[in-house]
């Protein structure tokens, strides 16, 4: 990076634009008594123009007597500008870019976990349904978890090959339940079905 050429580009700028301070500093004027904007404009070396956009005049023809008016210093501001702006466009500025090194990636491994649980309907919930489940629970094996009755077992008497040789009590809660959910979707019509056919 060549740091000459940049610093004599900042002092290039710098004094330009102090210049232009200078230049831009508008006279403050009060407006006399037979005092026109033309007349102004001829005084302080301007144009209509510009005084009227430097003062937000609604109309040209009409400054009032003791009015203050700032005239001059645009102009000769936005030129200073604009030659600050040339000569910064001219001057060449080296820029060196430090090298990239690419990020390293990194890959965490998480280990997947596994959750199982046991889901049961909603409808199985409520007391309504508990009512029915116990109820169809007598009708069957009088509640106990170790009736059998041929190819039957267990509290709701279910199938074995329904229970897959499990028949724990946490199993037959588990088969009962889906097995009603599924066919009659509650155990409430799993009991009008009992009460229609005796079974269900």
């Amino acid at each position: 990076m060549d740091i000459k050429k940049i610093l004599l580009s900042a002092a290039t700028v710098t004094g330009m634009l102090t210049a232009g301070t200078v230049a831009a500093n508008a006279d403050s004027v009060t407006v006399k008594a037979g005092d026109t904007v033309s007349e102004l404009a001829n005084e302080y070396n301007t144009t209509v123009d510009s005084i009227v956009q430097q003062n937000s005049l609604q109309n040209k023809n009409l400054i009032i007597v003791g009015q203050k008016l700032e005239i001059g210093g645009t102009t000769s501001s936005n030129s200073v500008a604009t030659t600050a702006t040339q000569s910064l466009a001219t001057t060449p500025v080296t820029t060196s870019k430090a090298p990239t090194t690419p990020a390293a990636s990194t890959t965490s491994a998480v280990p997947a976990k596994t959750t199982t649980a046991t889901t049961y309907t909603a409808a199985s919930s409520s007391s309504a349904e508990v009512t029915a489940r116990n109820w169809i629970a007598a009708r069957e094996s009088g509640g106990s978890y170790t009736a059998r009755n041929g190819q039957y077992y267990g509290k709701y008497q279910l199938s074995a090959s329904y229970l897959n040789g499990d028949y724990s009590a946490a199993n037959q809660e588990r088969v009962a339940n889906n097995y009603v959910i599924n066919r009659y979707g509650s155990w409430q019509n799993a009991v009008k079905h009992w009460q229609a056919n005796g079974w269900y």
